[in-house]
């Protein structure tokens, strides 16, 4: 049997390795060098936002595997998405990649890390009032699986925790709010916004001028924080560049764009106040991701549902 490797500006070196080991009784194809044949008869594929002729030519496909948690690059396809159920990856190792990503950058905020650095490349010996993680309130907008191993790992930090979502979560430490009317409450009281919400036609551009005036402008950072790890598309980049020039944002933290890779003439380059990383903070690894895809793959054998599927009517 035959699982296809489709991923976007990758190469098969990164992938076949951990595939051929994982499941040594598929033959594992980079989809780029796949025949006409290889194509139509693959019962698997692995995706990073594909090739949309290549999926087109899939007809034989019993599950279509994203290499992340995030699968609006599988339905963004539209009518090249193949009729297969869509698994997303949701795995410790990736969870745990997210989650450190996360209490760094609001660690790095709170410590005041980059007003450090400033002093020190100026020769200068000044200490900063510190204030603690208890005095600063992180509110993290999407609780699914990531955002909840978030919070738990931000509280354990001793920060206070709040989570907001499209439904109503409970989770111990942490304030809960959901839904359009939980929202204003939810800003208002919050330091250092986390966004880990996915990306669909409700969270499109959701967060931008709106939402920064909302957050908490009096509290020990001296003004908010926006951290965004989720999907890129679900911020506007002019208002967060905006919010940096003229207020309220005082730090920003941003692993997604609208855009990727982010356009080399971007103000967000050169601000000092932002800091910028290029899309790593749940870096897939690749034998990770083959694990997953075998059990998958065994469930379905075992006559067991697929884990994680996502529903396209709501994007994640």
């Amino acid at each position: 049997m035959t699982i296809l490797i489709d991923i976007r500006d990758d190469s098969p070196g990164n992938w076949l390795p951990a595939f051929t080991e994982a499941l040594p009784q598929e033959r594992a194809i980079w989809a780029a060098d796949a025949s006409e044949s290889d194509l139509a008869s693959a019962e698997w594929v692995l995706v990073w936002s594909p090739d949309p002729q290549r999926m087109r030519a899939m007809t034989g496909l019993k599950a279509i595997f994203s290499m992340g948690a995030g699968v609006d690059h599988v339905f963004a396809l539209g009518e090249a998405l193949p009729n297969a159920p869509v698994v997303r990856f949701v795995d410790p190792d990736l969870t745990n990649r997210m989650s450190e990503w996360v209490v760094l950058q609001c660690l790095t905020h709170l410590r005041q890390v980059r007003a450090y650095q400033a002093l020190q490349h100026a020769h200068m010996w000044r200490q900063l009032p510190q204030p603690a993680a208890r005095d600063v309130t992180v509110g993290i907008m999407g609780m699914g699986v990531l955002g909840q191993d978030a919070a738990a790992k931000l509280a354990v930090m001793g920060f206070a925790v709040r989570g907001w979502s499209r439904t109503q979560k409970s989770l111990p430490g942490v304030e809960g709010f959901s839904g359009e009317d939980g929202l204003t409450a939810f800003l208002a009281g919050t330091d250092i916004l986390v966004n880990l919400l996915p990306h669909t036609t409700d969270t499109h551009r959701m967060i931008g001028r709106r939402i920064f005036e909302g957050l908490r402008r009096t509290g020990p950072l001296g003004g908010p924080v926006f951290i965004n790890a989720g999907r890129g598309r679900t911020h506007v980049e002019t208002d967060i560049i905006e919010a940096l020039r003229n207020g309220p944002l005082v730090g920003v933290s941003l692993d997604v764009f609208e855009r990727e890779p982010l356009a080399r003439e971007s103000p967000l380059w050169d601000m000092e106040r932002a800091i910028l990383t290029p899309h790593v903070a749940a870096w897939s690894d690749s034998r990770a991701v083959a694990r997953n895809v075998a059990r998958q793959i065994a469930r379905h054998r075992n006559g067991e549902a697929f884990e994680n599927v996502a529903e396209a009517g709501r994007g994640y």
